[in-house]
């Protein structure tokens, strides 16, 4: 028999294979879609007379003096010459063998930044080989790398990849759409970016408009939408309980009872829900809505379908808060009608919680509300049918999978309805979920009051207590908004507790409240309910009454450093005021540094919430300005995130993938498996969560 080749173990590994590993470069096509960061020229050697102050060059010069000094700080100083000039070498940390190889007449290829000074030109801490040797042809590529991994190893293992790597093309000819991939095969398009003639332009290669590029991006792209639509059919092969709206049941009950009445996006939401839950095929929607849209009520009559069923409803929320928020609403609502609610936080006592889970068990709760302690692992429902994740964003893929695992109907899935408040915009949309069936709250219940949004400058702070303090003789309540709660000596911030300290001094008889993620549930709770019962005037808090705060006589927020916060938390935070019909503002207090200004993104930020409180509008700047990392939250987790397309840039190649993928794999379903394979490896099984 041939002898077996010996399987290499983690502990045979060596440091640099481990590396590899670490940087999730375990096949050929991995280290064949690994793409530098950025390129070093090393195909000419410049004279140091033609060097200008900042340039990157590469000489070749004659070490003319070689010496350690202690002043300012322990250094070798080397200076070379190359006939046409002369430059001192810097170097703050070196070894023996270093020094040995800038012994005074050894002739060195040195390659580093020109800077100018009091010595001449100098180079900081270059790279050097000896003199000689054959110059490069092309472009010398610079990868992101871990501890461990030289460039040096990494340049191999990547030509060895490119070498080994099936790149083969996974798209048949066709001329029913125009091909935007250009005349670049997937091979050439790799070995050109990982080494590009020096001809090439450089600001092409930077900002990813070469066709190379190009190429890329269009199969990038068409591996996510092949990957979304394959989740999405394997969903639908799936089995889950068929739940139909009763005409005289709880779902009617509830719409009559309600003290309001449904705006006209409400009642076509949840008719979209409603034919979803009567199929036999697993719901996978994400309802979204502005802040204070009203997606509470249209979950709690998707939930009342399924306990008319007589099936079990869950609905996880990622904060105490927000899941005490939601807990209140839906017991007020649902218990006049005979309906049980139960409730599962981490912070519960002992007793408390055995008795719900009690009721989780034995069915007696027909609705579920909690944080994260509901998917623990003793907590077990009699018949889940419907899951409800609200700002589903904050959740990975794991806890959304554990979720959908309570069901223990053989053969069966939970529906599943995400909900978040802040909106995708369209192509994320189309890229990122396009497995999922979207809904959308465009139209706010009336009596909404609008929010002027003032910028101020920290300066001014006094003038906005004085605002404080007119609100609240008219007996309105106020938010005050700290991004820490601790000093930090890295950012100049104001904390929360010193603030509290200073409103509760300049506003004498009224109560100031103080709320921050550190502090205890129960003493939490006691500070909200002081709070939303009125009897507190001014609430300072950090972000934790981002989301799920909901008291309608707040009239006032004030959010310190908004420079520091990222625009859809700046939206959020507005939304918890315009609750009532008074009139209500929202101040963003900004700071600068000393005699500085604000950067770029900040200014940007601040201007979009002035300017525009469509949250629509507020999700395209915020994806602008900050990507698509923001609004997916854990939704990729295992997975990455588009490394080569820009869904900002590049939404015409989406618009390609998207026509494309269902014709990959309808009729050609072999080479779709294998395009997906290429560029996902086993990570679009995160998509099915």
């Amino acid at each position: 028999m041939p002898a077996k080749t010996p399987v290499k173990t983690a502990q045979s590994l060596s440091a640099p294979q481990k590396a590899l590993i670490k940087l999730g470069l375990v096949r050929d096509i991995d280290l064949a879609l690994h793409l530098p960061l950025r390129y070093e020229d090393e195909t000419r050697i410049v004279q140091l007379r033609d060097a200008r102050e900042g340039d990157v060059v590469q000489i070749e010069a004659t070490v003319t003096s070689c010496e350690v000094t202690m002043r300012p700080r322990r250094q070798l100083l080397v200076t070379v010459d190359d006939g046409t000039d002369t430059c001192v070498l810097r170097f703050f940390s070196f070894y023996p063998s270093q020094q040995k190889a800038l012994a005074v007449g050894s002739r060195i290829r040195v390659r580093g930044e020109v800077k100018g000074g009091f010595m001449g030109l100098t180079m900081m801490h270059p790279s050097f080989k000896p003199a000689g040797g054959v110059l490069a042809e092309a472009l010398t590529p610079v990868y992101s790398t871990v501890a461990g991994l030289a460039q040096s190893y990494l340049r191999r293992a990547v030509i060895t990849g490119l070498s080994h790597a099936d790149l083969s093309e996974t798209l048949p000819p066709t001329t029913e759409w125009p091909d935007p991939r250009g005349a670049w095969s997937l091979l050439d398009a790799l070995q050109f970016l990982h080494h590009p003639t020096p001809d090439v332009s450089l600001a092409a290669l930077e900002d990813r408009s070469h066709p190379a590029w190009v190429r890329l991006k269009c199969e990038e792209l068409l591996a996510q939408q092949l990957s979304q639509l394959t989740a999405k059919r394997e969903r639908d092969l799936l089995r889950a309980p068929s739940l139909k709206c009763q005409a005289h049941g709880l779902h009617g009950r509830l719409l009559e009872a309600l003290p309001f009445g449904l705006t006209s996006a409400q009642q076509r939401v949840g008719q979209e829900i409603a034919q979803d839950l009567a199929r036999q095929v697993p719901m996978h929607r994400l309802l979204q809505g502005d802040v204070g849209a009203g997606k509470t009520v249209v979950a709690a009559l998707a939930a009342m379908v399924a306990v008319d069923a007589g099936w079990q409803c869950a609905l996880m929320a990622p904060t105490e808060i927000l899941a005490t928020q939601h807990f209140a609403k839906l017991v007020s609502w649902l218990e006049p009608l005979g309906v049980k609610v139960a409730w599962l936080i981490g912070s519960q006592k002992k007793k408390e919680r055995a008795a719900m889970l009690a009721m989780v068990e034995s069915g007696e709760a027909a609705l579920v509300v909690g944080t994260h302690a509901v998917i623990q692992e003793h907590v077990k429902f009699k018949n889940l049918a419907l899951a409800v994740i609200d700002e589903q964003h904050r959740f990975g893929v794991a806890q959304r999978l554990a979720l959908r695992s309570k069901m223990h109907a053989e053969g069966m899935e939970p529906h599943m309805l995400m909900m978040t408040a802040t909106p995708i915009p369209r192509t994320l949309a189309m890229s990122y979920y396009a497995d999922l069936d979207v809904s959308v709250i465009d139209e706010l219940p009336p009596g909404r009051t609008p929010i002027v949004t003032r910028l101020v400058s920290d300066h001014r702070r006094h003038e906005v207590v004085e605002r404080i303090g007119a609100q609240l003789q008219q007996g309105r309540q106020v938010y005050w908004v700290c991004p820490l709660i601790e000093e930090s000596e890295a950012l100049d911030l104001t904390n929360a507790t010193q603030t509290h300290a200073d409103l509760s001094e300049a506003l004498p008889g009224v109560m100031v409240g103080l709320l921050h993620s550190r502090m205890p549930s129960a003493e939490k709770k006691a500070v909200m309910d002081l709070f939303t019962s009125g009897q507190m005037g001014v609430l300072v808090s950090t972000t934790v009454i981002e989301v799920g705060v909901d008291v309608p006589n707040a009239s006032l927020m004030v959010i310190e450093h908004a420079e520091r916060f990222g625009l859809s938390q700046l939206h959020q935070l507005r939304g918890r005021v315009g609750r009532g019909a008074a009139a209500s503002a929202c101040v963003l207090l900004y700071g600068t540094p000393e005699g500085g200004r604000l950067s770029e993104t900040a200014r940007d930020r601040l201007r979009a919430m002035v300017e525009t409180h469509d949250g629509f509008e507020i999700a395209r700047r915020d994806l602008e300005i900050r990507g698509p990392g923001e609004f997916l939250g854990a939704r990729q987790s295992g997975a990455p995130l588009l490394r080569f397309a820009d869904l900002e840039t590049d939404g015409h190649f989406l618009d390609w993938a998207r026509t494309w993928a269902p014709h990959l794999l309808d009729q050609h379903p072999t080479l779709a498996e294998r395009h997906i394979r290429r560029w996902l490896g086993g990570k679009s099984e995160y998509l099915k969560a």
